[in-house]
């Protein structure tokens, strides 16, 4: 086998805007490296490190390619931890899955200081018998566990060049429910689900727990190559009760602004959050009850009543769309979570927030069908 050095400038990592060096390799980020002295939470560091969307993209004429990588797996206590799933595309076909538990592990409590950390050894992913010749080859990353890649092997020999991406590039922001820690592989993200079925490639900025309309993200967009632009956003504002009625519309018209800085034209549809049985009437903070299911969190009326429920969420970004386009944004549209994800629907929500397999290939469905399907806002996208 022959190592392929890390910085060699071959190997690409679609989906990553940063892949920063950490002395015994390097970890894929999912935002510019310039954003890291903003971030002032280490748990949005962390979900930025949590690759949903990226791949180890590579063309090549090797028929084994191995990766060393130290995973930091997250397990939900009380919940068995959950391996990493590694899918391996050839020439834009599923062919082959590894999985595996072995790396550090962030256990995760029901209390905010519940966390436990237990260091763990690097391992190696091998996929052998790829077909023979030259062939693009991908490897698409789990969406909750952060990769450090140690080393990247192919057979002696074997012809390696980087991949240029040609698709057209959509990029997606959102909460958990775009971010989709719960896949059970990382092409079955709905986002990912939708990239594949219409022919794009994606660039996924859904961070569990963390949408909260930050500046540097929306500088992110504004600075990043895109064909077409979706926000899914609010429900983690809800859930951590970060804003009231009053700063919300002002923070999403500027978040808005932001992007428009750049993208003066580009296609952008946003999209309010989809069903969700404990907040439709009832504002946040969200917290897991002793079921695991989520519940809104009681207070006093009157300390409550310019928090945001999920029906005043979607009615005031609604709002906020509808003054830009009567202002002249014809490029900017709307759509309610609730065509994606209905009260209908609300079966396959497990812990009545996060959907599971069957509703995340229920929303890409319908989001490709909405977004990028004849006459949709973001059809223009596809080729």
């Amino acid at each position: 086998m022959q190592s392929i050095p890390l910085d060699s400038g071959v190997l690409a990592f679609p989906g990553a805007l940063d892949v920063a060096p950490t002395g015994s390799g390097l970890i894929p980020r999912r935002l510019p490296a310039w954003t890291r002295p903003q971030i002032t939470d280490m748990a949005m560091e962390a979900v930025v490190q949590l690759p949903a969307g990226v791949r180890l993209a590579l063309t090549t004429s090797a028929t084994t390619v191995e990766i060393d990588v130290l995973l930091t797996l997250i397990r939900q206590v009380p919940r068995e931890l959950r391996p990493a799933v590694f899918d391996l595309l050839v020439d834009g076909a599923l062919v082959a899955q590894s999985a595996t538990a072995t790396g550090s592990v962030i256990s995760l409590g029901p209390g905010r200081d519940d966390v436990a950390f237990e260091p763990g050894p690097s391992t190696t992913i091998s996929f052998t018998d790829l077909p023979r010749g030259t062939k693009a080859v991908e490897i698409w990353l789990p969406a909750h566990a952060a990769v450090e890649f140690r080393a990247v092997r192919l057979d002696e020999g074997a012809v390696i060049e980087r991949t240029v991406p040609t698709l057209p590039r959509w990029i997606h922001y959102g909460s958990s429910i775009s971010h989709c820690v719960g896949a059970t592989s990382p092409v079955k993200t709905w986002p990912a689900m939708v990239a594949r079925s219409v022919g794009l490639e994606h660039t996924n900025l859904g961070f569990a727990g963390q949408c909260m309309l930050d500046p540097f993200v929306a500088r992110t967009i504004r600075d990043s190559d895109a064909d077409a632009i979706s926000l899914k956003v609010a429900a983690n504002i809800i859930a951590e009760d970060a804003m009231r009625q009053r700063p919300f519309g002002p923070a999403l018209h500027g978040f808005l602004d932001t992007i428009r800085e750049g993208k003066p034209d580009t296609p952008i549809l946003v999209v309010s959050p989809i069903f969700s049985p404990s907040s439709e009437d009832h504002a946040g903070p969200l917290m897991p009850g002793p079921d695991g299911r989520v519940v809104a969190v009681e207070g006093l009326p009157a300390m409550r009543r310019t928090s945001l429920t999920m029906r005043a969420m979607r009615s005031a970004i609604e709002s906020v769309v509808e003054v830009r386009r009567g202002l002249g944004d014809e490029h900017l549209h709307y759509r309610s979570g609730l065509d994606l994800f209905g009260p209908a629907d609300a079966g396959d929500l497990p812990d009545d927030l996060h959907p599971n397999e069957a509703g995340n290939e229920r929303i890409a469905e319908r989001f490709a069908a909405i977004a990028f399907g004849a006459g949709g806002p973001l059809a223009g996208a596809v080729r």
